[in-house]
């Protein structure tokens, strides 16, 4: 099973140790695009820094970040799964896993990048700052800057196995799956249900969605769950207690969507 997340906007801070080097993060096939993005980055945000904070979408509070990003080639490296944050990685909350279900982590998570493309939980990176909507001046929007080299990687990184795709719109438009790829990829969807004068009312939350499905993602790992497509997903997880509706495509080449409806969270 392949677990397809978004990264975290915030961040912890970079490690003491080495830096990153590109030629040892995983999927070796983004090496090329990671080296453009990253020279780019660096480059802008090294020569002007308000221009680069309106590139990035930053506020003047985050004015810091485009100063991190000057030192990404230097800067001390982390597990990506100690750098992101946030609600989704608190639910999930890789630390406390125990070493077999750690390894499960390793094996099927990834976390999608605008500057990377995509890391394993285990890949050493710095704390950095660019978001997959943002469009630099030279390689332009990001999502199409990926897409590229994602069409050979993530077919391969999936192998034949199940793919859980639990990324957000903007981190899905770097690589969508087709075919037969397409036909065992499941996206998941977190309705809060609430009762609104007698009646049953459901709506995204943002809050409801990330912790969820970072408790979706824990629940199988910890549970050692290895289901080999989107029909023994559902039976998985509504095994583990959640409450999933499912709906199968319509035609071939489609992926499952899952709905997962919760009333609150613990």
């Amino acid at each position: 099973m392949l677990v397809l997340l978004p990264p975290s906007e915030g961040k912890a801070s970079s490690g003491r140790g080495a830096p990153v080097k590109l030629e040892s993060l995983s999927l070796p096939g983004l090496t090329g695009a990671r080296q453009a993005v990253l020279d780019e980055l660096v480059e802008l945000c090294a020569a002007d820094e308000d221009k680069a904070r309106e590139v990035l979408g930053l506020s003047e509070g985050l004015r810091g970040e485009v100063a991190k990003n000057t030192e990404l080639r230097t800067a001390g490296a982390r597990p990506a799964g100690e750098i992101y944050t946030g609600v989704l990685y608190d639910a999930l909350d890789l630390a406390s896993l125990d070493t077999a279900a750690k390894r499960r982590a390793a094996r099927s998570l990834l976390v999608f990048s605008g500057l990377w493309g995509a890391v394993r939980v285990t890949d050493r990176i710095p704390s950095y700052r660019c978001s997959m909507g943002v469009k630099l001046p030279g390689l332009g929007a990001l999502g199409a800057h990926w897409r590229t080299p994602m069409a050979t990687a993530l077919p391969e990184a999936a192998g034949d196995g199940l793919v859980l795709d639990l990324r957000s719109s903007a981190y899905a438009s770097a690589w969508k799956p087709k075919g037969e790829v397409a036909g065992r990829t499941a996206t998941v969807r977190v309705l809060h249900a609430q009762l609104v004068d007698g009646v049953e009312k459901r709506s995204v939350v943002s809050h409801f969605n990330k912790a969820t499905k970072g408790k979706i993602v824990r629940s199988l790992l910890t549970a050692g769950a290895a289901p080999k497509s989107p029909a023994e997903l559902v039976e998985a997880l509504r095994d583990l207690g959640y409450v999933v509706e499912a709906e199968a495509p319509g035609r071939a080449g489609r992926p499952w969507a899952l709905d997962v409806v919760v009333t609150e969270i613990h």
